[in-house]
């Protein structure tokens, strides 16, 4: 995989109570990713980008909301979720240290 796609495959973290549940125990991290991504592309940049060693992809398609506007009805685009379970010991700090 070239370096551009690997830039473009990871959109960025998805950091939701759920996502903090998981990540515990399980020692998972959960990404936005592209929506024409698949598990080997999204594996093989997490693992270039981040340098640890990934087990386990598994991939969501969440659909988008209808919400209701002034102007009518609208839509939230789709968009897919990345579950990655990491190698024993490996950790991934989203902290920003100062």
């Amino acid at each position: 995989m070239n370096q551009e796609r690997v830039f473009k495959v990871l959109l960025g973290p998805h950091i939701t109570e759920k996502a903090a549940m998981s990540a515990g125990p399980a020692t998972q991290v959960v990404f936005k990713v592209a929506t024409d991504a698949n598990k080997l592309e999204v594996k093989k940049a997490v693992e270039q980008l981040f340098e640890v060693k990934v087990d386990d992809v598994r991939l969501v398609n969440v659909k988008g909301k209808t919400r209701r506007t002034k102007t009518g009805l609208g839509r939230r685009s789709d968009w897919k979720k990345a579950y990655i379970r990491l190698a024993e010991g490996q950790d991934i700090d989203f902290a920003v240290a100062e």
